[in-house]
Formats: C-alpha cells, sequence, structure tokens
C-alpha cells in the first residue's frame, strides 16, 4: 500500500479520492491522539493551532479538522487564513502542542492538503508521519462532558506574526517602491502590512483571493504580472509568493528574475559579513546551480549538498547546526527566525539588503552568474538500474570529463514515477541541451522497461 504522507503532508484533488471532509476528520483524530499524548500523561489537555490558505476547500476542510481535534480532547485556535509559516510560527509562540496547515502551496485551486507541525513548529519526521496514518481508524475512547475540546476562533495571529517579522529586520525599508504579488493565497494580507510598516511603498497585485483564484496566473510560479508591474510603477524590485507563501521569488527593477539561487547567494554574504551565518555554510540541494557553489566558493562560504526537497534542507540543517539554506525554487530556511521555509521573511531580508546597500537588486545578484540549465525527463524507464548501469554511468564519466569543471552532470530518479531526470550544467545552453539530449538518450535504450 502507497504511503499516505507525501514529502509535504497529505495532498490532493480536494473532495475527489483522497482529501474529503471523511481524512480531514480521520487524520485530526488520529493526529490527536499521537501528537497529543505527551500533554495527556502529563495531566495537559493539548492544544493545537488550525490554519489555511484561502482555497474555497479550505472551509470545509478546516471545519472537520476542527471538530476531530475538539471531539478527541484538544482545544484548538482557529487562526484561519495564514502562510504556512505563520502557523509554524504560532505554534511555537503559543506554546501549542501542535499545528495543522491546510494548503496545497503552489498547486492548482481545486487540490488541498494537510500537514502537521510538532511542538515548536519543525515539520514532523516520517516515522511520526506513519504512526499517525496507523492510528486512522482504530478504536478509541470519546471523551464527554468537559472533557471535549473547546474551538477558538483567535485572528491575533496575523498581528503576532507580524511582529514578529518586524523584529527580525536589521534594517528598515524606507525609500524603496516594492511590487508584492500575493499570488491571491495566504499572504494576500500579512505581505503588504508588513513591507508597509517596514518603510516600503507598496504596490500590491493578487492580493483579493476569493477562494477560486489562488495561483491562478499570479505568484512564483507565474512572474509575467510581476515584471509587468515592476517595470510599469518603477519599482525598486518585486516579490512573489505561491499560495502559501512559504516560498519566494523575485524580480528585479529591469523586471529580470532573481532565483532562489540568486537570494540565497545573497543573503549568504550579508550574514557572513555580518558574522552571523552559522559555520560560514550554505545548505542548498543538488539542483542548485553551479554558480551557486561557485560563487559561494569564492566568498569563503561552504556549500552542503542534500537531496531534493526543502524537508531535506531543514534536516541538514537541524543536524549540523547551520542557519541558512533552501533551494532554487525558493523555499529558503532561516533557522536563526524561523522552523520552516517562510516567503514573507525571505523577501523582507532581500529588500533590507538593497535598502541597506543602497544597490540595486540586479547589482547585488551578480553574486552569481548563472551557469545554463538543461532538464530531461526520460519516461518509462526502470529507475532502480540508474547507478548499476555500466553504460549510462560510463555516459556520465564522458559527458563529465567534456565539461571538466566548467559544468556537470546529474541523474535523479524519480520516487513517484518511472522517470529519470537528466540535468546538464554547462557553459552555453546549447552545450548543455546536447549533452543532456545525448544523455538522455543512452539513458533510453539502457534502462527502457
Amino acid at each position: 500500500m502507497s504511503r499516505l504522507f507525501g514529502t509535504d503532508g497529505v495532498r490532493g484533488l480536494a473532495n475527489g479520492p483522497v482529501i474529503t471532509a471523511e481524512l480531514a476528520l480521520d487524520l485530526s483524530i488520529a493526529a490527536a491522539h499521537v501528537l497529543g499524548e505527551p500533554d495527556r500523561r502529563h495531566g495537559r489537555r493539548p492544544r493545537a493551532v488550525v490554519g489555511r490558505d484561502p482555497r474555497a476547500s479550505g472551509e470545509f476542510l478546516s471545519a472537520a479538522v476542527c471538530a476531530g481535534l475538539a471531539s478527541a480532547g484538544v482545544d484548538v485556535h482557529n487562526v484561519g487564513v495564514l502562510p504556512t509559516p505563520a502557523v509554524a510560527y504560532l505554534t511555537s509562540d503559543m506554546g501549542a502542542t501542535f499545528g495543522v496547515m491546510l494548503s496545497a502551496s503552489h498547486n492548482a485551486m481545486p487540490d488541498n492538503g494537510i500537514k502537521f507541525f510538532a511542538e515548536g513548529g519543525h515539520k514532523l519526521p516520517d516515522s511520526v508521519e506513519d504512526e499517525i496514518a496507523e492510528r486512522m481508524g482504530q478504536e478509541w475512547e470519546r471523551p464527554v462532558g468537559a472533557e471535549v475540546g473547546r474551538i477558538h476562533e483567535n485572528r491575533a495571529g496575523q498581528a503576532r506574526y507580524v511582529a514578529h517579522l518586524l523584529r527580525t529586520l536589521p534594517n528598515r525599508l524606507d525609500g524603496l517602491t516594492v511590487v508584492i504579488d500575493g499570488a491571491h493565497g495566504a499572504a494576500s494580507a500579512v505581505s503588504p502590512e508588513v513591507f508597509r510598516l517596514a518603510g516600503a511603498d507598496v504596490v500590491e497585485i493578487g492580493t483579493d483571493p476569493d477562494g477560486l483564484n489562488i495561483n491562478d496566473g499570479y505568484g512564483s510560479t507565474h512572474l509575467d504580472r510581476l515584471r509587468a508591474a515592476v517595470l510599469e510603477r518603477g519599482a525598486d524590485l518585486g516579490i512573489a509568493h505561491d499560495g502559501d507563501a512559504d516560498r519566494c521569488l523575485a524580480v528585479d527593477h529591469t523586471g529580470t528574475e532573481v532565483d532562489g539561487d540568486q537570494i540565497m547567494g545573497i543573503l549568504a554574504v550579508a550574514l557572513k559579513d555580518r558574522g552571523e551565518l552559522a559555520h560560514d555554510t550554505l545548505v542548498a540541494t543538488v539542483m542548485s546551480n553551479l554558480g551557486l557553489l561557485q560563487a559561494m566558493e569564492r566568498h569563503g562560504i561552504a556549500v552542503v549538498q542534500t537531496g531534493v526537497g526543502d524537508r531535506y534542507v531543514l534536516e541538514e540543517m537541524r543536524r549540523s547546526g547551520h542557519s541558512l539554506g533552501g533551494e532554487q525554487s525558493g523555499h529558503v530556511i532561516m533557522l536563526d527566525h524561523g522552523t520552516t521555509g517562510d516567503g514573507v521573511l525571505t523577501g523582507l531580508m532581500l529588500a533590507a539588503q538593497v535598502a541597506e546597500t543602497g544597490r540595486p537588486l540586479a547589482d547585488l545578484a551578480t553574486v552569481m552568474t548563472r551557469l545554463p540549465q538543461v532538464l530531461v525527463n526520460v519516461k518509462g524507464v526502470d529507475t532502480s538500474r540508474v547507478e548499476g548501469d555500466a553504460g549510462v554511468q560510463e555516459a556520465v564519466r564522458e559527458a563529465s570529463s567534456v565539461l571538466d569543471g566548467s559544468g556537470r552532470v546529474l541523474l535523479r530518479k524519480s520516487g513517484t514515477e518511472p522517470v529519470v531526470r537528466v540535468m546538464v550544467e554547462a557553459g552555453t545552453h546549447d552545450e548543455a541541451e546536447d549533452t543532456a539530449t545525448r544523455l538522455a538518450a543512452v539513458v533510453k535504450e539502457r534502462l527502457a522497461l
């Protein structure tokens, strides 16, 4: 049987085969039993923070989650529509036993998802998620009378989160004009508010959620409208969030995209210069551009690479005591200020660096030179044979030898489908594309099912 939890909670078509009101109810009851057990052993009633993004389906799903938790004896603080990192922060700040966020992040509106945060606002390890899944449907003793949980409609969470974000800023943003694209998502109110309070002149787009328009032509996966708004208003920079605002991409004053690798490079150098980059190390995934690794080496910053996925970055950061990490996609984690990727925090820190240095974002982004990167998905192949096939490995060695340090080759097998991803970086796009195409042909020939 396939695992219920994916890399970031349980996600799928809302009211479809998986993400139903029944699942939300059963899953929350199981989570109440697993995550609330330590409190119950000490004679305390568990408390949970529950938030969501603005999707229409989040209304009935959050109602089911709150009902399930309360029926299992958990007091619920329903904080309403807030970013995922805000729910993680409030879980810690309010001393809650655990947190629940309903969101499908950058997915289209029909999808939704449910994810949990442990005490302190940390993501759950796989073993705890599996324990929750195993507890679903089991018999349990229902509390009655005064022992049932209470549901509190807590709308003070946004103010607490905004105050937290403002406390993290090293300097104000006075004099900057910033366009904020909220993706009609969870940060539509929070992000413009905190940027204004920090001193910026804010232009808003994608900040009018109606439950149906989340990620629809706006946000970090659709930057065209942000580019146009930055150019039209003569803004210093633009910030784009995804639906639950755990990621951030940017555009500079010329409308050029600044991706997660560049953002990490800018922040890593700034933190190192202030003596605030733990171990002078950045944590990134194997998909980060080689240009980032080269730039960090020039600045005396080590780079630790992990598998693809912000949860693996976070695990490495917590294990080794590093303070900054993230992904090319714009998930940036600053453990000195939060427990998960935070797109609003990232955007604030990026803008603060522009304000403090007086340098345009386009100039700051030259900290690294992005090598052309080509990704080819080879479908219908036996992924289990990638490492052991002599012909594939020889082709990889030959391609790497030709690039001779000026590029790199990476083969990744999908964990969910018969696909091998061939990624090549090189000095020119044509060279990267030619190399990737040749390697993909070898993979297809050697590993075909």
